[in-house]
This record gives structure tokens, C-alpha cells and sequence, in this order.
């Protein structure tokens, strides 16, 4: 399959990356504005070729876009000293137009993955913008959460994270929703797999994870400015899920009706394959877990929905 990525910074970089490591794609190509940082990264990563998998990787324009099978979305413009939320998304939105516009016209049948952030945000953003179905335009949503919510699980009860099925839920930002009460390690819940490993889930272990899902990109930033690696792997593992049309269960983010807030983008574990979306699961919640999704799912319709697109 064929992918294309726009945007050559650290996230589509490392996306690209990525993909080529695992095999994701069987010709990547990178659009920039940049094209010169677009050649670096492109021949950067095709040296990793012989170490990785036999992926055809280069820079090009929008017209190398045909027959795209699936399109990144990770550009946009940086916040400004001073500017509002709004502000930055009514800018991304101008430069989502543009772009949107171009991958449409030479692509327009590929799957649009979104990874630009306010993601939900924007990935309904460009579901209005492309008048594609919902099911084919996803936001990469919480898949990054997920994973820090299964690693520090995994961390804390001495198993690989792999072993671990937990979810976060709604808003990639700071009213996700972690769902304890359907998370499991192996077939049986968190609470009865802690206590036979003998690795209690105490308010404390529970606080420090909680913390250590919600504030990673925080500690992230702060350390050395931006998160790449980890969002890139995630891209990296849709991609695989629509290129070997997997039906693979990932906390991703499209355009549904979630708990009684209609047309908003959030995250909920989804069916993905070659299609894009093809179902959406609720897990069993919690009645606190069900009111906090329903607020995150809120605050990001009404977020959408001041932008007056």
C-alpha cells in the first residue's frame, strides 16, 4: 500500500520511520513545504531501509499522492505567545483548507489520518473540510494514551504491556478518560490479576498512573520540547491495521454520536481495517466513568462547533 505523509517534522518523520521498520507501507512519500527538510528525512529514513523493510520511501508533491491507500495528516501551524486555543484553531483550519483540498484532488480515495493536534479537534476538522465519509477519516485520538495507560500498568504489575487491555477514552488531552472498570490483564480483571501477582492496585498506584497517562506529554515537552516517538509508532500501527485490513480493535477518534452528545470527535475503541472505521465498541463503564466521557466528548463538540465551519 501506498502512504502518504504531509508534514516532515518529528511526528511525520517518526511516523515514517516507523512504518518502514515495521513494514506498514509499501511506498512512503513525504510532502513538505520545506522540500528540502522533506529530502533530508526522506533519505535519512531510506538508509534504515536495509535494516527494516523493503518500503520505497522519497520526497514529493502532492501529485506523488496518487493511489494513495492512506494520507497523514501532520502539519499545521505552532501556537503564538499570547494567541487563544480558538485562535490557533481557526489558523490550522485555514491551512487544513488548503491541504485538504490538495490530498482530496489527488488522492481521493485515501483513508485521511489525522495527526495534527488539537487532534479531535481537527480530524472532525477535516472530515467537514473533505466531505468524506466519517468512517474514513480518523484521528489518531487516544491510541498514545492507550499505550501509556497498558506500559505503566504493565509496569506495575510485572507483565508485558502487551498482556494488558485497557483503554482511554474521549478527548486526547486533559479530560480523557481513563476506563478502569473494563480494563483486564489477561482474561480477568485488573483487581483480581493485582492481588494473585501480589501488586496491589492502592488509591496511590492507581493516582500515580493516572497522573503518569495524563501528564506524560507535559514531562515530555518540558524535557526536550515535543513528543514524536511514541505517536509515531501509534500512526505506524493504524496504518498496518488499514494496509493488512486487520479489523484491529484501536482507541481512535472519527465523527459519532457518543453518550447523547451528537456529531463530535472522540476516541472509543474502534474497528479498523482497509475500509477505515467499520464499528465503534463502548466499553462497560462505570457510572463517574460514563459522566466524565460524556463531559470530554462535550467540551470538544463545543470547541468544534465555535470554529463556525
Amino acid at each position: 500500500m501506498k502512504l502518504g505523509i504531509i508534514g516532515a517534522g518529528m511526528v511525520g518523520s517518526a511516523a515514517a520511520f516507523s512504518c518502514v521498520m515495521r513494514g506498514a507501507a509499501s511506498r512512503i512519500v513525504l510532502v513538505d513545504l520545506n522540500e528540502a527538510r522533506a529530502r533530508a528525512e526522506a533519505e535519512d529514513i531510506a538508509h534504515a531501509v536495509p535494516f527494516g523493510a523493503a518500503v520505497q520511501i522519497d520526497a514529493g508533491t502532492y501529485a506523488d499522492l496518487s493511489g494513495a491507500g492512506v494520507v497523514i495528516l501532520a502539519c499545521g501551524v505552532s501556537q503564538k505567545p499570547g494567541e487563544t486555543r480558538l485562535e490557533l484553531l481557526s489558523r490550522n483550519a485555514k491551512v487544513f483548507g488548503t491541504v485538504v483540498a490538495e490530498v482530496t484532488r489527488h488522492a481521493p480515495d485515501a483513508i485521511l489520518l489525522v495527526a495534527s493536534n488539537p487532534v479531535d479537534i481537527m480530524g472532525q476538522v477535516t472530515q467537514a473540510l473533505s466531505g468524506l465519509p466519517k468512517a474514513r477519516v480518523i484521528g489518531s485520538g487516544t491510541i498514545l494514551d492507550t499505550a501509556r495507560f497498558r506500559w505503566l500498568l504493565g509496569r506495575h504489575l510485572g507483565i508485558a504491556p502487551r498482556s494488558v487491555h485497557a483503554y482511554v477514552l474521549g478527548e486526547h488531552g486533559d479530560s480523557e478518560v481513563l476506563a478502569w472498570s473494563a480494563a483486564r490483564a489477561g482474561s480477568v480483571s485488573l483487581e483480581s490479576f493485582a492481588a494473585q501477582m501480589r501488586s496491589p492496585l492502592t488509591d496511590a498506584a492507581r493516582t500515580e498512573i493516572d497522573a503518569g497517562v495524563r501528564r506524560a506529554a507535559y514531562t515530555i515537552i518540558k524535557g526536550k520540547g515535543a513528543t514524536w516517538y511514541g505517536i509515531g509508532a501509534g500512526l505506524a500501527r493504524i496504518v498496518a491495521a488499514i494496509s493488512a485490513d486487520e479489523q484491529a480493535v484501536l482507541t481512535v477518534s472519527t465523527v459519532s454520536d457518543v453518550l447523547g452528545v451528537k456529531d463530535v470527535a472522540c476516541s472509543l475503541p474502534r474497528v479498523v481495517g482497509r475500509e477505515g472505521v467499520s464499528a465503534e465498541l463502548m466499553p462497560d463503564l462505570s457510572r463517574p466513568e460514563q459522566e466524565a466521557l460524556a463531559t470530554s466528548a462535550g467540551l470538544l463538540k463545543d470547541s468544534f462547533d465555535k470554529l463556525g465551519l
